[in-house]
């Protein structure tokens, strides 16, 4: 585990770091808190450098029939999709709403990405296993130097948490602490 450089254009990518999943209980093996403040920290870091970041959120999900429920069902409450304060949100923030667990799918992300001249994305964000893996998968397939804060991702399931991180994200990019990407940043 360690990001050898971060690209001129780099952004960071914050996945699903929304009211309604932050509440959610049990996060492994961070917890919510811990990754809404070191996301935070990446994000105002990113921003004192100039560099694009990306605050990405959930409204809904795919079609289609799935094994696992989608939840109680019914309403959701009214602030459910909004993003998590302690991003510190900024008007200069790429704001994407997504409708599936990776954030390229059906949005203009990876369009906004390019138009400002962005190489590489580093990922933050929940679940680990599900909404950051898509995306990181995502954004290598669409030619982009991954990197993921791994102290800064969490999920619902600890196994499912540990095999993206030491199985997955490697084959993908490289992964490193919030700590040592903010210093790549210098």
């Amino acid at each position: 585990m360690s990001a050898t450089t971060l690209d001129p254009r780099t952004a960071l990518v914050v996945v699903d770091l929304q009211n309604g999943i932050v509440r959610i209980p049990s996060a492994q093996p961070h917890t919510a808190a811990d990754i809404v403040e070191r996301s935070g920290r990446l994000a105002a870091a990113f921003r004192e450098k100039g560099l694009p970041v990306v605050l990405v959120r959930v409204t809904g999900g795919a079609p289609g029939r799935t094994e696992n429920s989608r939840g109680a069902g019914g309403e959701l409450p009214a602030d459910w999709a909004d993003l998590a304060p302690g991003l510190g949100r900024q008007d200069s923030d790429i704001v994407v709403t997504k409708q599936v667990w990776g954030a390229f799918h059906g949005t203009d992300l990876d369009l906004q990405l390019r138009r400002k001249g962005v190489t590489q994305v580093v990922l933050t964000g929940a679940a680990t296993s599900i909404g950051v893996e898509s995306t990181a998968r995502a954004a290598y397939e669409h030619g982009y130097n991954v990197t993921v804060a791994v102290d800064a991702v969490t999920d619902m399931d600890e196994s499912a948490h540990r095999n993206a991180v030491e199985k997955i994200f490697p084959r993908l990019g490289e992964t490193d602490t919030t700590d040592a990407i903010i210093k790549l940043l210098g």
